[in-house]
């Protein structure tokens, strides 16, 4: 689905997080930034893999991680999810798709038996000089923070 690879420069986005704040690719430089895409707030695939994330946060703080979560869900919705799971990482509300769109994760989809377009699940690790070291596009939700971290 994306076109992007290990080896390309991530995209420089910007968007606003569940509060209003804005995040810029340029305000993680000098940290590793993992951006995980998710289809849909409070569902239960993502609601899975940002609980496992949640859980393991420590560990991606102790090796220089930050963490951006991002879906076309509003800002109520994504502060409603932040809060109700106690997400200590912000989530972007893409509403535009202006982030969505630049990593190319947008796209038909299928779902029992009905195409439709929305939002693959994948994730980016970015490095510090802003260099994408890894597209992972096979989540396992459960355990994603095992596939980032090894």
């Amino acid at each position: 689905m994306t076109t992007l690879e290990k080896g390309d420069k991530a995209p420089n986005f910007s968007a606003k997080d569940q509060d209003g704040n804005t995040h810029s690719l340029s305000d993680y430089k000098g940290k590793k930034l993992v951006v995980f895409f998710y289809p849909k707030a409070n569902t239960p695939g993502c609601t899975a893999e940002a609980c496992d994330l949640r859980d393991n946060f420590t560990r991606f703080q102790a090796k220089n991680y930050a963490l951006l979560g991002v879906s076309a869900d509003n800002a109520k919705a994504q502060s409603n999810f932040k809060n109700k799971y106690e997400f200590p990482f912000p989530l972007l509300a893409d509403e535009d798709k202006a982030v969505i769109q630049a990593f190319g994760v947008w796209g038909p989809k299928k779902f029992m038996g009905k195409e439709y377009d929305g939002i693959h699940r994948t994730t980016f690790v970015i490095n510090e000089n802003g260099i994408i070291d890894e597209v992972i596009t096979s989540v396992k939700t459960k355990a994603h923070a095992a596939q980032i971290l090894g």
